[in-house]
């Protein structure tokens, strides 16, 4: 375990970025950050069990820990074992964040990063990531520093807003391209769409971009099943909830077939970014879809138009077996967004939630 209590990395954290010249007038977002307080209870009542089958991920000494805040948009964390840190984007402040496990310290790793969303490692230990906006394309970071342009169009038009990315054990890449990062002025900068689709694409390790799936309405996570046999997508845009897409995968490895809903986000769940651990389940970003009741309410004299889910009841991780039942659900203070699993020994899991990163040690272990 990190020796830095919570409070303590915080405070490093604004003392680091201040002496960065990272004001909160620059970009830090201090205004948006708060005291979090770990639950002083074992064990942590924030872990809560839907499915006793989950007790036995469950460590019955482990706490959530805040480990980062003072983000405006926290997302695609990617974890590299061989420096024992994490990287993240700070998607709106435009840059990619870094925490060391070791000290605690939390830093800018790149900015500008052209709105990076999602990172990943790749089998060979370099940053692959998702530039969201403004360059609209998928880069390397190679072992000197030197990016390297992977993607950045397809069939002569541009990307939409490269969003989530995984790399495949034959070294293909495999990413999302839905319209978020061109929507607006939020997470980049606002354009016409070139691509006819929001695709899900496949890159060959010899360069060959495909389109594997055309059909989802701005696909978001994805992920493969620990064999590889299967892949997973989130429909940002689904009907009429979010949902989670299955797709038998190929002899070929390329080839997709079946495709089957295995979670249907029916309590209003904003279902977003996800990984898979070795025994298959799927550990899900989860919080308010933001969509609005039929009717409003009075609320101190006025008419307003609650969320139909509560985000106090929503924000966190649920937890599903391959076959989408629901095991349990990590309460998060904050929306998150996307995870992944990490530290020494592959079983801490990461959640980059809103403007906040927190962790939790469990029994399970990320399948890649």
């Amino acid at each position: 375990m990190q020796n830095d209590t919570p409070r303590n990395t915080r405070r490093q954290f604004l003392k680091a970025a201040a002496g960065a010249g990272l004001a909160t007038s620059g970009g830090l977002a201090g205004a948006q950050a708060f005291e979090y307080k770990p639950n002083q209870r074992y064990p942590d009542p924030a872990v809560q069990i839907l499915d006793p089958s989950f007790t036995k991920y469950r460590i019955y000494s482990s706490t959530v820990e805040q480990v980062a805040t003072g983000m405006r948009w926290a997302e695609g964390p990617a974890y590299f074992p061989e420096g024992g840190y994490l990287l993240f984007s700070d998607i709106p402040n435009n840059r990619i964040m870094k925490y060391d496990e070791k000290t605690g310290n939390v830093s800018v790793f790149r900015s500008p990063s052209n709105y990076a969303n999602g990172n990943t490692r790749d089998r060979q230990g370099r940053l692959v990531t998702c530039e969201h906006s403004s360059t609209r394309r998928i880069t390397r970071t190679e072992k000197n520093g030197k990016v390297t342009v992977l993607a950045d169009s397809f069939e002569g038009k541009r990307l939409n807003a490269p969003n989530d990315i995984v790399v495949k054990s034959d070294d293909s890449i495999w990413f999302t391209d839905p319209l978020f990062g061109i929507n607006g002025e939020w997470e980049g900068f606002r354009a016409k769409p070139e691509q006819a689709n929001t695709n899900v694409f496949r890159l060959s390790p010899d360069g060959q971009l495909t389109a594997v799936i055309t059909d989802i309405v701005n696909p978001n996570g994805l992920a493969f099943s620990p064999d590889e046999k299967k892949l997973y997508v989130v429909e940002w845009k689904g009907t009429p909830n979010r949902s989670i897409w299955s797709y038998d995968v190929g002899a070929d490895g390329v080839s997709l077939s079946n495709k089957t809903k295995v979670i249907d986000a029916a309590d209003q769940g904003g279902l977003d970014g996800f990984r898979v651990d070795r025994d298959g389940n799927l550990w899900c970003g989860w919080g308010s879809n933001g969509a609005l009741a039929s009717e409003p309410v009075e609320v101190n004299g006025r008419k307003v138009f609650p969320l139909k889910g509560k985000s106090e009841d929503l924000d966190g991780v649920r937890v599903f077996s391959a076959a989408g039942k629901p095991l349990a659900h990590i309460s998060l203070p904050e929306r998150c967004a996307n995870l992944t699993f990490g530290g020494p020994k592959n079983n801490r899991l990461y959640m980059t939630a809103s403007h906040s990163v927190y962790a939790l040690y469990v029994e399970a272990h990320g399948a890649t």
